[in-house]
């Protein structure tokens, strides 16, 4: 099989059946498909040059691709996603006997360092929530019923705005989501939040188009979308850090998520139970929160402890 034809056509039924199996085993979201489909594509239009297949290509073929890829400034963590989708694909082709190696085993990955993520405080929380109970009105009910619903149970925004009203009921301490990949999890709602549901509830039916009309949505709007957009309520957040007198580029709906995560962990929950509740699909990605609390308890022993002041002096 030296023709081009002949192997591109091999490369694209491989990569189709790898993509169908990432969809459907591991309910991998469409935009993941989508850029390991479009990196094996790439990879693949490297190596037909040097005569190789996707099937045929070895470690060095790889290891000249990477390097390609940073002769290019490729950043590391970019090339880093780009190795992870050359070895799930390659480990792939071994399991399923279409060939007899893995030629990423031998294939380091990326060096990267991780920015650690923007946390408020506790008392930075507080000035928030302080500042959204001050608007007795709908708007500053449905404020509270976001923010509560938020920090108790750590959403990503696209989940908080785009919740189903069905994902609540009255009364019931759990959240049900639907995170990336369509994958199902549940959530703890403090008894603040449930009080700031019931309270928004009262008055949802104020941002609906027209008196007696319905909607799938927790938080309906008028727009296109049916639902309050993550611009808005990222909007709608610096609006109100202004208000708590807290710097508007400090906050945002991540961030909050971000110090949902680290306060419990600074609380004492174990990284397992975090990692669940955020819907991370590695933990890997979760202990990212324990180099926060890490660095902020040494912070705190650097600044408050009194033998570390005398040293300072």
């Amino acid at each position: 099989m030296n023709e081009p034809k002949e192997i591109r056509q091999s490369n694209a039924r491989l990569i189709e059946a790898f993509l169908e199996m990432m969809a459907v085993e591991r309910a991998a979201a469409a935009n993941t498909l989508k850029n390991y489909g479009r990196d094996l594509e790439r990879f693949a239009s490297f190596v037909l040059p040097r005569g190789e297949a996707l099937q045929t290509a070895g470690a060095d073929d790889i290891a000249a691709w990477l390097s390609a890829l940073e002769a290019e400034g490729l950043a590391a963590s970019t090339a880093a996603l780009k190795t992870s989708a050359l070895r799930q694909f390659y480990q792939f082709l071994y399991s399923e006997n279409y060939r007899a190696d893995n030629p990423t085993a031998s294939i380091e990955r990326p060096k990267t360092r991780r920015p650690l993520p923007k946390v408020l405080t506790a008392e930075e929380v507080t000035a928030l929530f302080e500042a959204a109970e001050q608007n007795k009105s709908p708007k500053g009910k449905r404020m509270m019923a976001l923010l509560e619903v938020l920090y108790a149970a750590g959403l990503r925004v696209s989940e908080l705005v785009g919740l189903p009203l069905a994902a609540v009921r009255r009364g019931e301490r759990l959240l049900i989501i639907r995170g990336k990949g369509d994958k199902e999890r549940m959530a703890p709602l403090t008894g603040r939040a449930l009080e700031a549901v019931d309270a928004y509830l009262s008055c949802r039916d104020r941002f609906l188009s027209n008196e007696g009309d319905s909607s799938p949505w927790m938080f309906p709007s008028r727009g296109k979308t049916g639902h309050l957009t993550a611009a808005r309520f990222a909007q709608m957040l610096k609006d109100l850090a202004v208000e708590a007198g807290l710097p508007p580029s400090k906050i945002s709906p991540h961030v909050l998520r971000h110090a949902f995560a680290t306060h419990l962990l600074e609380g004492g929950a174990d990284l397992r139970s975090v990692q669940q509740m955020l819907g991370h699909a590695d933990i890997t990605t979760t202990q990212i929160y324990t180099h926060v609390a890490q660095d902020r308890l040494k912070d705190l022993v650097f600044s408050k402890h009194p033998l570390a002041k005398k040293q300072g002096k």
